[in-house]
């Protein structure tokens, strides 16, 4: 059988390469891909990043299924135009990804649907937000309605940074159409954690629980990122608070979809923030799985992978039980100079460890330029650690980036910090 996963990060290399391990995969192809993709014998990249062009290359190789990785092409409806021509594809359609390609429309969603959020009004009207902003004071959170690649969101712990963050989105026009309407919403406290399922239209199965690392630096400071590393399982998620999880957000969700017309099938990541008292409420959907959560959740993946995406094609997901490592994994974000602003290309990266059980690299923003290899993006690789427990993992993770170079490579020293706490 050959498969085809659509994007360029880690998140599809971690996908890619756990497809390839099932013993019934001829050819796993990855469109457009990465250095790393480029250099795994299993994996084959294919320069097509146009959908139609993607379908008719589909036909053309006989592929059996396409898994779709980033949140772009599902928002301008890939699933849509590869289910018009009876081709079979893992992803939401374009109506259900507004989830997350609308912070307004998932606001609006979560309020018809009860589903527990922060309370919040939408701004296209710069005046009007600076007032509000003015009214409610901060700590408070400014989002980008439209798609900003993880970095259209403002956590402003000051009323100055809240009254910047507007005029940059709305007046200065800096994430273009996707910052032409605002959401302010307030802000929440307590822990976030990444929680990630499996949807068939029906049946929703749960993956393992995760949690990201969004700030830039060491001890969750600097600037927001689109994630600096993550780690797997999240002790915060305790089996109670899956079951309460999985009855006030996800099924709700689900069905909330299908109130309204639209039945919802691919990844579905909840993020959440659990407050001090224990209860969970909705930060963000995003309508595929995370990145840099994909790259420890895969590494700790048991079962064939290719079974499973088959089953949510199918309607059969509820036939399915996941068999995950006991260890924890640690996944730690090597970035590349000037990243989350202006991230260099070009810096040549040497050694990068052979894969073992208990370490593996994925890259993100890597190419190959006259047969070596470069940075060609903010992300540059995810080095994900297995161990017995985080201190463990992450012993794994950072023997192997220490191994690692690239000019002005940047990293957090403390992924995981909260596993160990």
């Amino acid at each position: 059988m050959k498969i085809l996963v659509v994007g360029s990060g880690g998140r599809e290399h971690a996908l890619a390469w756990k497809l390839a391990q099932s013993e019934r995969i001829q050819m796993v192809y990855v469109a457009p891909g990465n250095g790393g993709t480029a250099r795994d014998a299993r994996l084959e990249n294919v320069a097509i990043t146009d959908p139609a062009e993607l379908a008719d290359f589909v036909v053309r190789e006989h592929i059996g299924l396409t898994v779709v990785g980033p949140e772009a092409p599902l928002a301008a409806g890939i699933v849509n135009l590869f289910r018009a021509r009876g081709l079979k594809i893992f992803g939401p359609t374009k109506e259900a990804a507004q989830l997350e390609s609308s912070k307004d429309f998932a606001k609006a969603f979560m309020q018809r649907h009860g589903i527990p959020t922060a309370k919040y009004q939408s701004f296209s009207d710069a005046k009007e937000a600076h007032a509000y902003v003015d009214a409610n004071g901060a700590p408070i959170v400014i989002k980008a309605d439209g798609l900003a690649a993880g970095k259209g969101v403002v956590v402003a712990m000051s009323l100055d940074e809240a009254h910047q963050a507007i005029d940059h989105m709305l007046s200065d026009n800096r994430f273009g159409d996707a910052g032409a309407r605002i959401v302010i919403e307030e802000f929440l406290a307590g822990e976030e954690a990444s929680f990630i399922v499996m949807v068939d239209g029906k049946n929703v199965l749960a993956l393992a629980t995760s949690q990201d690392h969004k700030r830039l630096k060491d001890a969750d400071q600097g600037p927001n990122t689109g994630g600096m590393g993550a780690y797997s399982p999240a002790p915060i998620v305790t089996p109670s608070m899956h079951a309460r999880v999985m009855r006030e957000i996800i099924n709700p969700t689900i069905q909330g979809m299908a109130k309204d017309g639209i039945q919802y099938t691919g990844f579905l990541y909840a993020g959440l923030m659990i407050d001090a008292q224990g209860t969970p409420r909705t930060l963000e959907f995003n309508c595929r799985m995370g990145d840099p959560e994909t790259q420890p959740i895969m590494a700790r993946l048991k079962s064939d992978f290719v079974n499973v995406v088959e089953h949510a094609c199918n309607g059969t997901l509820d036939a399915v039980e996941l068999e995950w490592d006991r260890r924890t994994a640690v996944g730690v974000v090597m970035a590349a100079e000037g990243y989350p602003d202006n991230p260099r290309k070009g810096d040549v990266i040497d050694g990068i460890p052979a894969e073992t059980p208990e370490c593996v690299t994925f890259h993100a923003g890597t190419s190959i330029v006259d047969g070596k290899l470069v940075t060609n993006g903010g992300r540059v690789l995810c080095v994900v650690g297995l161990g017995d427990n985080v201190k463990m993992a992450q012993k794994q993770a950072y023997e192997a980036v220490d191994q690692i170079h690239f000019n002005g490579a940047q990293f957090r020293r403390d992924i995981g910090w909260r596993g160990v706490k």
